[in-house]
């Protein structure tokens, strides 16, 4: 059993390892849903299907040498009948830390469900809402649950070529009453964009971007290519829209790699 000593400063010493995390790229660790990158797109896995996917988020560059941020995120999906799916995922963010009481793993369980409300194939039009929710797994005296809702619209253009435009608002609900808590950081709400450009019949530009100067603000470019067995590849990079504020002290880029599966 730990002293109360020994107690007080590790809580302290949480606090700010988690105060600079709270800050970077939660946006990637709450995305448990049909997603582009980090926007729920309004797509929704068919019925009695699933889908996996591993998620590879390597801070690029880190604040010094030795001191990146990584974070592995497993995540799953399921369909349900009408035009509904549920999802959960257990981000782990690998942060070293200079403090020896300071925890180096912080993980997290994050449960949502999504629902296709309105889809016309002849117009290309679908809409969806969704709610997310962030629960902290570990270190929990000092971190707070959070979670956001949402709403989006898409059009695809027609032709082989045509674009997928998405656009929705989303809201935070966010407690921050506890002093010695940490939950979400920044704006409670925004707008959240996506677009998605085929290139050639396996591979596409696509790009998607929270807005707002938050735990979820980043815009993400990359190339999403698809592969046998239904399988899918996306490759990005994150930046933070605070990523260059205050001389960058949290540099809050990220390489975005997953690969993911529908069976």
């Amino acid at each position: 059993m730990k002293t109360k000593s020994r107690a007080r400063f590790s809580s302290r010493a949480v606090r700010t390892v988690f105060a600079a995390l709270a800050s970077v790229l939660v946006a990637h660790s709450a995305s448990a849903q049909s997603t582009i990158f980090n926007i729920p797109s309004t797509d929704v896995v068919a019925k009695g299907k699933g889908y996996f996917e591993f998620d590879v988020l390597p801070q690029a560059p880190g604040p010094t040498t030795g001191s990146s941020i990584v974070i592995y995120n497993p995540r799953g999906i399921v369909g349900l009948p009408h035009d509904t799916e549920v999802g959960v995922n257990i981000p782990i963010f690998h942060v070293p830390s200079s403090v020896p009481s300071a925890p180096s793993n912080f993980a997290y369980i994050q449960p949502n469900i999504k629902n296709k409300f309105y889809s016309n194939d002849d117009s290309g039009v679908a809409a969806a809402v969704g709610v997310v929710v962030n629960i902290p797994m570990n270190e929990t005296d000092s971190q707070l649950s959070w979670a956001y809702v949402y709403g989006n619209l898409s059009k695809k253009v027609k032709g082989d070529h045509g674009p997928r435009f998405t656009v929705g608002p989303y809201g935070v609900f966010a407690k921050q009453d506890d002093p010695v808590k940490v939950g979400f950081l920044g704006t409670r709400g925004g707008v959240l964009l996506g677009y998605e450009q085929p290139l050639s019949g396996k591979v596409s530009f696509v790009a998607d971007w929270f807005s707002g100067k938050n735990s979820i603000g980043y815009f993400t470019p990359g190339v999403s290519f698809t592969l046998p067995h239904s399988g899918l590849l996306n490759i990005g990079y994150s930046f933070g829209n605070d990523s260059w504020e205050n001389s960058n002290a949290t540099r809050n880029r990220y390489v975005f790699v997953y690969y993911g599966v529908t069976f």
